[in-house]
C-alpha cells in the first residue's frame, strides 16, 4: 500500500465564486438549530421542552435503539421551540443562544486515557455523532469494532473550504482529536499534498493523495487505502469534527464552532465567517440581496442540501453555496451551435478549442433537459469515478432492487456523495445520488 496516491481519473468543475480567504465575521444568530435529519441511522427521542435551559453540550436528543448516542446543543440558551412536521416528526429543536456562552465541562482526561475512557467522553459529549460508519453512512455504532478511521484533511468539491486556511491554526487540536482516536481503532489521514499543515501528525499513517475531485473524497481515499469488504466497519470523520473532538480532549468543553466558506455565483462577496451548526440561513444575509431566485445550499453544490433561505447549516457542512434558479428560457437550446458560456466535460461546445475549459463560469441550476433512461455504457461514467467498482450497473442493480447485485458491485464501499460527479456528468439527467441512496436505506432494511 502507497501512502503516495495519484488519481488518473475525475472533474474538476470551474464554478464561479470561490471564497476569498479572509474571515468576514463571526455570526451571533438568534436561534441555532438542531436537527435529527443530519444524523442518519438515528431515531431520535426528545430529552428537552420548550423553555428548558441547556448549556452547550447538553443532550437535546437520544437515539431510541441506542440509548447511549446523544445529539447536543451547541450552544447555550433557551429551547424556543420544538418543530414538528406530519404526523408529529421531528423536524428541529431551535434554541436562542446566551448573550454569554458556557459549556459542560468533560474534564480533561490524563495521560492514562483508555478506549474506554475515549469512548465514554465522546458519547457523553455528543461527538459521537462525528462518526460516520461505512457501510450506509450512518452514525457510528459503538459496540462495532472497526478495522480503521478515515479522516480526509482536505475537500476538491466546488468552492469547497480551504482546510489549510480554516483549521491551520487549530493543528494542536486536530492532533489531539488523532491521538484520541487512535486508542479506537487505526488512523489514516489523507492530505493533498507533503508540504500540508496536517502532513507530519502522530498517531496516524498520513498518505498524500492527488488528483482532480472526487480525489478528496473520503471514500474514495478508504477505496484505495483500505477497501470496505462485506462485514467490514470503516468509520470516518470530517477534519473540522475532528479539530472539535481535539478540543473536548484539551479542554473539556463541547465547541463545534467552526469556520464556513461562503461562495458561488449568486454570492455578493465571497468569503468564510465563523458559525456554529444549525446557524440559520438568513445569517447570511450579508452574502446575498434577495433570496427569491437564488438557491440556498447548505454544502456543496453537488451533495449538499437545498434548505431555502428557512433552512439551518448542516451539523457535517462547512460551507454555504448560493446559485441561481435555473428558470430563463434559453433560445433555440441545445441546437445552438455556439455557446461560450455553456460547460461542458464533454468538449461538446466549442470553447473547449478556444481554452476557455478551465474559465470560472457563473452556472445556475439549470438541468438543460430532463431524466430519461441511460444510454451511455459503464465506461463513460466509470472514467470519472476513481474506485474500483462498475458505477452504471450499480446504479441500476440500486434501480432493480437486486441485492446480490448491489453486493456484487460494490455497495459497501459507496456513498451517494461518491456518485455526485457521475450525477452531475450523466448526459441522461438521472438523479443517481437519490438512487444509490434508496439502494443503501434496502440494504439497511433488509441486512442490517
Amino acid at each position: 500500500m502507497s501512502n503516495n496516491i495519484v488519481l488518473k481519473k475525475g472533474l474538476d468543475i470551474p464554478l464561479a465564486g470561490v471564497p476569498d480567504l479572509a474571515v468576514s465575521r463571526t455570526i451571533i444568530p438568534d436561534t441555532v438549530a438542531v436537527q435529527p435529519s443530519d444524523f442518519k441511522g438515528l431515531n431520535p427521542r426528545l430529552l428537552v421542552r420548550e423553555g428548558d435551559r441547556v448549556l452547550a453540550g447538553s443532550p437535546v436528543l437520544a437515539d431510541k435503539k441506542n440509548p447511549d448516542i446523544l445529539v447536543t446543543s451547541p450552544v447555550s440558551g433557551t429551547v424556543k421551540e420544538v418543530v414538528r412536521g406530519d404526523k408529529r416528526k421531528l423536524l428541529a429543536v431551535l434554541v436562542a443562544p446566551d448573550e454569554v456562552q458556557e459549556s459542560l465541562d468533560f474534564g480533561v482526561p490524563g495521560d492514562g486515557i483508555t478506549a474506554g475512557d475515549v469512548k465514554d467522553i465522546l458519547l457523553k459529549s455528543g461527538l459521537w455523532a462525528a462518526f460516520i460508519q461505512r457501510p450506509y453512512g450512518i452514525v457510528a455504532d459503538p459496540a462495532a469494532t472497526p478495522k480503521a478511521i478515515f479522516v480526509s484533511a482536505f475537500s476538491t468539491a466546488p468552492l469547497a473550504a480551504d482546510t489549510e486556511f480554516t483549521l491551520a491554526s487549530e493543528a494542536t487540536s486536530v492532533q489531539a482529536g488523532v491521538s484520541a482516536l487512535a486508542k479506537l481503532a487505526k488512523v489514516h489521514v489523507c492530505v493533498k499534498s507533503a508540504d500540508s499543515a496536517f502532513a507530519k501528525l502522530r498517531d496516524a499513517e498520513v498518505h498524500v493523495v492527488k488528483g482532480k475531485h472526487p480525489a478528496g473524497n473520503v471514500g474514495v481515499q478508504i477505496s484505495h487505502i483500505s477497501p470496505i469488504l462485506k462485514d467490514e466497519t470503516v468509520w470516518t470523520v470530517n477534519l473540522a469534527l475532528l479539530a472539535a473532538i481535539g478540543r473536548l480532549f484539551r479542554t473539556g468543553r463541547y465547541d463545534v464552532r467552526r469556520t464556513v466558506a461562503v461562495g458561488g455565483p449568486a454570492v455578493n462577496g465571497p468569503g468564510y465567517v465563523k458559525a456554529y451548526p444549525g446557524t440559520p440561513m438568513t445569517a447570511f444575509k450579508q452574502f446575498y440581496v434577495d433570496a427569491e431566485g437564488v438557491r440556498i445550499i447548505s454544502g456543496d453544490v453537488l451533495t449538499g442540501r437545498n434548505v431555502g433561505e428557512g433552512g439551518y447549516l448542516g451539523f457535517y457542512d462547512t460551507q454555504v453555496t448560493m446559485l441561481k434558479e435555473g428558470t430563463e428560457p434559453e433560445l433555440l437550446g441545445w441546437a445552438r451551435p455556439f455557446r461560450f458560456n455553456q460547460y461542458s466535460a464533454d468538449h461538446t461546445y466549442f470553447n473547449w478549442c478556444l481554452g476557455l475549459m478551465g474559465k470560472e463560469r457563473a452556472m445556475d441550476t439549470n438541468l438543460h433537459g430532463g431524466p430519461r433512461a441511460f444510454v451511455m455504457p459503464d465506461s463513460y461514467y466509470a472514467k470519472y469515478l476513481p474506485m474500483d467498482i462498475y458505477p452504471l450497473y450499480l446504479t441500476k442493480a440500486c434501480l432493480a432492487g437486486d441485492i446480490d447485485n448491489m453486493e456484487k458491485y460494490g455497495i459497501y464501499e459507496v456513498l451517494p456523495e461518491d456518485f455526485a460527479l457521475v450525477e452531475f456528468i450523466d448526459p441522461s439527467k438521472n438523479y443517481i445520488q437519490d438512487i444509490i441512496a434508496d439502494g443503501i436505506d434496502l440494504m439497511l432494511k433488509e441486512m442490517a
